[in-house]
């Protein structure tokens, strides 16, 4: 393997939008159902809609970004070249808790599914399998991985379509148990629960970002990166807002024995067996497009902190056939396995507080890049480029202000061990530097 070598730009407009929505997965509305419908306490559909403005806004700026900036790397690049490298580092640093873990989320949904249908295999079995199928695909290459994803996220789609026509169907027939107002709050359910709901629904839009570090391999990347964003993030609300309104309106009181499994319980409680045979069948092959997407993000944003030398060089390796960073997919593919001894709620919060601080950067570098530093100030410049990315920080830091006590300590947790990885190697790197000045002299 070679880092002299580059990725290949052979990404379209469609490709881009089927990766980011396989990294989504708009199936994760089932597979995360118990989590963040215990977290709303019922009331899905509004967290739905405040978790989508802030996530509007921040897709603006992320579009905005992308622009300026047409390179991998994602929120990391965006703040080190914006703000200061540092800040970049800490920013990349979470962007890394994001990713890595999603990787260790779509197997460990696999495993839980695949268990739930088939239960005298071990969930262990599934996940291995999984991360080897995974593994494999993402070497090969990317364009590989896009097209495969297309026909799961096709699948994906038509099952979701497919269900809400039934519930419109139930709906008719019987009518909707909570009546039709969408917003009408549950008894003993205060503002403040929807909003800490909201800050776990974000997870369900995570995906949009992970798009920007597939920049190099895009073509037009200034044009095809903004527009794909938008696409994803609107597909993604649509299918949320609907799916979430009939449930919610039909089935109010609807609880599951197990939570990590609560969509399986649903699809039971909705269509019997031959409805939850389906959905594990669409689960399979959904949660095997997000993982080769999240390998994918994940696996060049390592390319990137090894090229710049925040992770070692090696990192920055690309296989010579297959010109896809081989040593980074083989790696994550093990670190993914952690998954066998990982709770998908512990693992959801570990994404929240990565993507929530990234959002919350990029943001924040949109108003520094262009109102500061081009001082691009025009009308127009201060509502895209300064009011509309003020709105989506504090849209974000509210909501990681929401994030429950044990999420702020494993995120304080891991920069805390990225501040010790990146002081050590700035102290190797001044004594190489000493150590160069003297045998100079």
């Amino acid at each position: 393997m070679s880092d002299k070598l580059t990725l290949k730009r052979e990404l379209s407009l469609s490709h881009v939008v089927t990766m980011g929505l396989s990294w989504m997965s708009p199936m994760i509305f089932f597979t995360s159902f118990g989590v963040l419908h215990e977290g709303a306490k019922g009331m899905l559909l509004a967290a739905y809609i405040l978790a989508f403005i802030a996530i509007l806004f921040t897709a603006l700026s992320y579009a905005q970004m992308s622009k300026a900036f047409p390179v991998s790397g994602s929120a990391y690049t965006y703040v080190t070249k914006s703000m200061n490298p540092f800040i970049g580092f800490l920013v990349g640093w979470a962007v890394l808790l994001d990713y890595l873990f999603s990787c260790i989320i779509a197997v460990l949904m696999f495993g839980i599914n695949l268990h739930a249908q088939f239960t005298s295999i071990p969930s262990f079995v599934w996940i291995v399998l999984c991360t080897l199928v995974v593994m494999i695909i993402n070497i090969v290459g990317i364009k590989t991985s896009a097209n495969v994803s297309k026909v799961f996220v096709l699948m994906q789609i038509v099952f979701i379509a497919g269900f809400c026509a039934l519930l419109v169907y139930k709906a008719l027939q019987n009518g909707l148990t909570a009546g039709w107002n969408p917003l009408a709050v549950k008894e003993g359910v205060p503002f403040s629960t929807i909003l800490a709901g909201a800050s776990l629904v974000c997870f369900s839009f995570l995906g949009f970002d992970s798009i920007t570090t597939m920049t190099e391999e895009t073509k037009l990347p200034k044009k095809t990166i903004p527009r794909a964003i938008l696409i994803i993030v609107l597909m993604a609300g649509v299918m949320y807002f609907i799916t979430a309104y009939l449930i919610q309106q039909m089935y109010p009181s609807i609880k599951s024995s197990n939570v990590d499994a609560a969509g399986f319980e649903l699809m039971q409680v909705i269509g019997g067996p031959v409805l939850s045979s389906i959905f594990t069948f669409v689960i399979i092959f959904s949660v095997l497009a997000q993982g080769m997407s999240s390998m994918t993000t994940v696996t060049r944003l390592m390319f990137v902190m090894g090229r710049t030398s925040l992770l070692p060089r090696v990192f920055a390796s690309i296989h010579p056939k297959y010109r896809t960073p081989a040593f980074n997919i083989t790696l994550m593919s093990v670190i993914s396995l952690s998954a066998i001894f990982i709770s998908l709620e512990t693992a959801i919060k570990f994404v929240n507080f990565g993507a929530l601080t990234a959002f919350l950067f990029v943001n924040l570098s949109v108003i520094f890049h262009y109102i500061i530093h081009e001082k691009q100030r025009a009308l127009r410049d201060l509502f895209i480029r300064l009011l509309c990315p003020l709105v989506g920080a504090g849209f974000v830091l509210y909501l990681i202000m929401l994030l429950d006590l044990s999420s702020l300590m494993l995120g304080a947790g891991w920069l805390t061990a990225g501040l010790i990885y990146y002081t050590i190697k700035r102290v190797k790197s001044a004594s190489v530097s000493v150590a160069k000045v003297d045998e100079a002299v």
